[in-house]
């Protein structure tokens, strides 16, 4: 609120002394204490769990110091109306004690003692209060002058244990919390959410109509602090940003704000009040509940917020207001149909993208009270064009052919540069360089997981030459003791080895102890990760050669079958000292889904010992982690890579137990909230020091960044295995995991090019310039590419991935898959996933009354020039996923062969095929 009054007071006697006591307090939902001298937010825990504690008050000792920001701080900048500079205030700066009134075990505070050199005009006071159970945070700053007063920015820091530095996994699963945000206006909030992802969650919302969150700025903090502040094991602290023109006029003056930056005038004897109100959500699939009972609207995009140009998404809003107007930046870039409210209190829209745009687009939705939502969209070329401009630019643009380079990198796919259109032949960190780690590798997987499911003959050719001359003899060891290790990088500095070579000055080549590699180092053969990505390269070849006969010319799809099992199981061999060869072998990996895809296809074909032996090795590591508390270790104090291969094996393996656990833990780090950037993004804030661009190579939170395609395969498959996939919880896991699986898309440009990631930071707000390690979030986009047909309990009939109609006459459901693939599908009423090897699934037809599934299936005449233009056979696998379905199942189509573990589609030249399932009687 913001109106004129006069000047706030305190009556003295009723101060507490200036260096007041720590102070306890309680709500309904809360307990906790406020910190001794500064009163601001030291413990937080939820009544339903008192032992757990949102905040870091276990160190607030060691992070108390001047500069260092805690829940209850302000910062602002202000003006006078008509002056040309900002002045800074900051609670936090010289962090001095405050006099505080107490009263019912809660805080008033005059802050003008905390803030140094705040002019006598203004008056700046905080309250923690109670509503309704929660916890409110409210500051109120008054103009007493005879100016008037501009706020160029206002933000109120958000502090949350979100330390890991000095605790044990298990320690950092337990006492830790991942903070999140939803950059929407008035209808902004912020989730914090457990790192075991079972709640209770916290969710802070505007505390009134002034409190928006517009924007979402980090904190910078002293970084010669014990705790690390901006590491790996502490990512820092964001504020809550209510008003951020004074930033976008200068520091942020080179970036398109996720909101348009304002300002606010506070006139002479004028005073505002903005805060912030603290809740409880029992779960991260409530927390959407959370938000709608604080009185914020709640918007579900489905399939979420990146959107294809040729695919019809829906937006679903809960409010109790009327909406009064919707409008679309930039203009024309997305098409809304309004069709009104579906039930009670939800809206309902469709939601295309024009065929013109491209990028960030924002759908602001004003409501009858005057509050304004902001839903963030990307808009994505279709997805098929998507992916052959990938396949495009990998094996062009990307395509390294001096074969004079001294390291043996040519011909190959290697990583590139989008700021000087170049690859990128030198780094101080050697391996993005290499061709190997996931910086280095991470183009050639691209495109080797490309060719596995929309082969090109170019692009197969291609990869082929790099096999040969290459990977195999070069990266990957041919011959020997060592045969099919692979190496740490084939770049590497050292001037002696390479005379005549020049190195780029640019780089200090001995700055990063344990980075820039000499030969002997980069030569190593121990780091397990790099296996997964030359193994999946010879997969893809593999599958490109199975499902197109004649495509390979250099060696048979059997040989690229083996030599992926081979490169797997050296792996996992010893030495002859009886030690393991490689470092990390029983951490999850990054991308290791596809070793299932490989398990299944060696037994497919009759390659059983080998099959067996693969097998053995992945349930002793599977047998591993279900004995560890926290079976996620990598590299990293903390990750959100280790995941999906400990969550596939522990399914593959039938544990559930640990399978579960390690869905909970990927909720705990992998939101949903109306915003491309977040929705589906697994938390990472690390890797542009090791696969990203030199220029912006730091901490920063980042979007779409690996995490998002490869966490979002758990996610769909838990999905599918549920008993009851029509329920809000259910498809909650839908809803992240699509959101996820989608996210990569988003990283692929106009033209092709696939960053590695997006920086999020207002200052910055661009896709990262490398490719660096886009690879294993393409492998899990293209892994959990797939159709999903639902009944949503609320909204009715929906599809993830495909256009929706619905017959006036009877239950008929037509879905047509607008997929990157359209080789999967998932009709979750009856549980039935069916894939196929190639082709693609034009069209299916779900008829609710009787459960006949009936499938359309296309040969793939368009994916591989040259190739099985007319009658086809493609194979095509289908299950039940769920133990429980509505109704069991079996193919409908008599007289279809076995083969490879599957049926035989014969797909003749004028197509398509139909493939029918009924439900049994």
């Amino acid at each position: 609120m913001h109106a004129k009054l006069p000047f706030l007071t305190f009556a003295a006697s009723a101060f507490v002394s200036c260096c007041i006591a720590q102070v306890n307090f309680s709500t309904i939902n809360f307990a906790g204490n406020f910190a001794k001298g500064s009163g601001v937010l030291e413990s937080l825990r939820p009544a339903s769990n008192p032992a757990f504690d949102f905040s870091p008050s276990d160190v607030f000792h060691v992070r108390n110091g001047p500069g260092q920001y805690h829940t209850g701080d302000l910062t602002f900048r202000y003006r006078r109306v008509g002056g040309s500079s900002w002045s800074e205030a900051d609670t936090a700066a010289l962090r001095l004690n405050v006099t505080s009134v107490v009263a019912g075990g809660l805080l008033t505070t005059g802050l003008n003692q905390a803030i140094s050199g705040l002019p006598p005009t203004l008056k700046v006071s905080r309250s923690w209060s109670k509503k309704y159970g929660d916890l409110t945070l409210s500051f109120t700053i008054q103009n007493i002058g005879t100016d008037g007063i501009e706020l160029g920015s206002l933000g109120i820091p958000i502090e949350f244990n979100n330390i890991f530095t000095g605790r044990t996994a298990v320690e950092t699963t337990a006492k830790c919390v991942l903070v999140d945000p939803y950059i929407g206006l008035d209808a902004g909030y912020v989730q914090v959410t457990r790192l075991t992802g079972t709640g209770p969650d916290l969710v802070i919302t505007p505390l009134n109509g002034d409190s928006k969150l517009e924007a979402w700025r980090f904190l910078s903090e002293p970084e010669d602090v014990p705790l690390g502040y901006e590491a790996q094991t502490y990512e820092g602290n964001y504020a809550w940003q209510i008003y951020s023109k004074a930033y976008a006029e200068h520091e942020w003056n080179q970036t398109e704000p996720w909101n348009a930056p304002t300002s606010k005038v506070l006139e002479a004897g004028e005073y505002m009040t903005v805060g912030l109100r603290f809740s409880v959500a029992k779960s991260t699939q409530r927390i959407e509940e959370a938000v709608s009972k604080a009185g914020l609207p709640v918007a579900v995009g489905i399939p979420g917020y990146v959107l294809p140009q040729d695919l019809t998404g829906k937006l679903f809003i809960n409010t109790t207001e009327n909406i009064t107007g919707v409008a679309v930046e930039p203009k024309g870039a997305l098409s809304l149909t309004n069709h009104g409210r579906q039930q009670s209190s939800w809206y309902m829209f469709d939601i295309q993208a024009s065929q013109y745009a491209f990028g960030r687009a924002k759908v602001d939705v004003t409501y009858s009270d005057n509050r304004t939502q902001a839903i963030h969209y990307w808009i994505a070329h279709s997805s098929k064009a998507a992916i052959s401009e990938l396949g495009s630019f990998l094996t062009h643009e990307q395509w390294y052919t001096n074969t004079s380079d001294p390291f043996g990198r040519a011909p190959s796919v290697i990583t590139y540069d989008r700021d000087t259109n170049d690859y990128v032949l030198q780094d101080n960190r050697t391996w993005i360089a290499g061709l190997s780690d996931e910086g280095g590798a991470g183009s050639f997987l691209a495109a080797g997981m490309k060719q596995a499911f929309s082969a090109n003959a170019e692009e197969v050719a291609k990869l082929e030459a790099m096999v040969h001359e290459v990977v195999w003899g070069r990266l990957q060891i041919s011959s020997g003791n060592e045969t099919y290790a692979v190496r740490k990088s084939l770049f590497y500095y050292q001037p002696e080895l390479v005379p005549g070579y020049e190195y780029d000055p640019y780089f200090n080549w001995t700055s990063v102890p344990g980075e820039t590699w000499s030969k002997e180092a980069a030569y190593l053969i121990d780091r397990t990760y790099d296996y997964v990505h030359v193994s999946a390269l010879y997969w893809g070849l593999y599958r490109a050669g199975r499902t197109h006969p004649g495509l390979l010319t250099q060696q048979s799809p059997d040989w690229y079958l083996l030599q992926a099992y081979h490169t797997v199981m050296f792996a996992y061999s010893n030495s002859s000292n009886g030690t393991p060869v490689t470092d990390y072998a029983n951490v999850g990996l990054m991308g290791e889904t596809v070793w299932g895809d490989l398990l299944a296809d060696l037994k497919a074909e009759n390659y059983s010992s080998e099959a067996s032996a693969m097998e053995a090795v992945m349930r002793s590591r599977q047998a591993g982690w279900a004995l560890q508390p926290d079976p996620y270790g990598s590299e990293m104090a903390w990750d959100s890579t280790g995941e999906e291969g400990v969550y596939y094996w522990s399914q593959y393996f039938n544990d559930n137990s640990t399978a579960q656990k390690t869905v909970d833990a990927i909720r705990g780090y992998m939101p949903t909230v109306p915003h491309w950037g977040w929705n589906g993004n697994a938390r990472r804030y690390w890797d542009f020091l090791y696969a990203g661009s030199v220029q912006l190579a730091r901490i920063e939170r980042q979007i779409h960044h690996y995490g998002s395609g490869l966490n979002s395969l758990p996610l769909m498959s838990n999905y599918r295995a549920s008993s009851d996939p029509g329920t809000i919880e259910a498809i909650y896991d839908l809803r992240v995991g699509y959101g996820g699986n989608q996210g990569p898309l988003s990283n692929i440009d106009a033209g092709g090019f696939g960053s590695m990631a997006f920086h999020s930071y207002p200052d910055t707000m661009h896709w990262d310039a490398y490719s660096g390690d886009y690879g294993p979030n393409f492998l899990g986009h293209v892994l959990g590419a797939a159709t999903y047909l639902v009944e949503h309990p609320i909204f009715g009939w929906l599809s993830f991935g495909g256009n929706v109609q619905e017959s006036q006459h009877d239950t008929l459901i037509t879905v047509e898959p607008k997929d990157t693939l359209r080789q999967r599908l998932f009709v979750a009423p009856v549980s039935l996933y069916v894939t196929i090897d190639s082709g693609m699934i034009s069209s299916f037809t779900y008829n609710d009354t009787s459960r006949e599934v009936r499938v359309n299936v296309l040969g793939d005449e368009n994916s591989v020039e040259g190739y099985n233009r007319g009658h086809q056979q493609i194979v095509m696998k289908w299950e039940q996923t769920a133990q429980q379905a509505l109704k069991k199942m079996e193919l409908g189509t008599t007289g279809m062969k076995e083969r490879l573990d599957g049926y035989l589609v014969e797909v003749p030249r004028q197509g398509p095929a139909v493939v029918g399932f009924t439900a049994c009687v």
